[in-house]
């Protein structure tokens, strides 16, 4: 379990001591790190009633063209702003720049939190 609890340390540097265990509100996960290939999904638990989607590998994006919506294939990570490592390992993140069969686009979705790449078409 990865703590997403408050912090250590004071702004000031000086420690903060903890006066409760950790609550479940406070969990962490490891990210979904999704990869380009064939559509592979997970269903999470979220706070309240609700479910997550985690796209773990996927090989279509929703991409906007001219105000319409196209699906189109994912070729590969151009480039990636987060990790330039995600880029080398085909990791698709919010930001992203992908070959797509539209052109290039960029990634405005989280296929970690939503389970789907939605993206816009880049001039070049």
């Amino acid at each position: 379990m990865q703590d997403q609890g408050r912090s250590t340390r004071k702004r000031t540097g000086g420690r903060l001591r903890p006066f409760r265990n950790k609550k479940r509100y406070q969990l962490g996960r490891q990210p979904a790190e999704t990869t380009v290939g064939e559509p592979r999904f997970q269903t999470v638990d979220s706070r309240g009633n609700g479910t997550k989607m985690r796209a773990l590998a996927t090989n279509v994006a929703h991409v906007a063209v001219d105000g319409e919506t196209v699906e189109a294939d994912i070729e590969n990570v151009v480039d990636n702003p987060s990790n330039t490592n995600y880029a080398r390992r085909n990791i698709i993140t919010k930001g992203a720049i992908l070959e797509t069969s539209e052109g290039r686009a960029r990634v405005t979705s989280r296929p970690g939190q939503s389970g789907q790449v939605n993206a816009v078409l880049i001039d070049e």
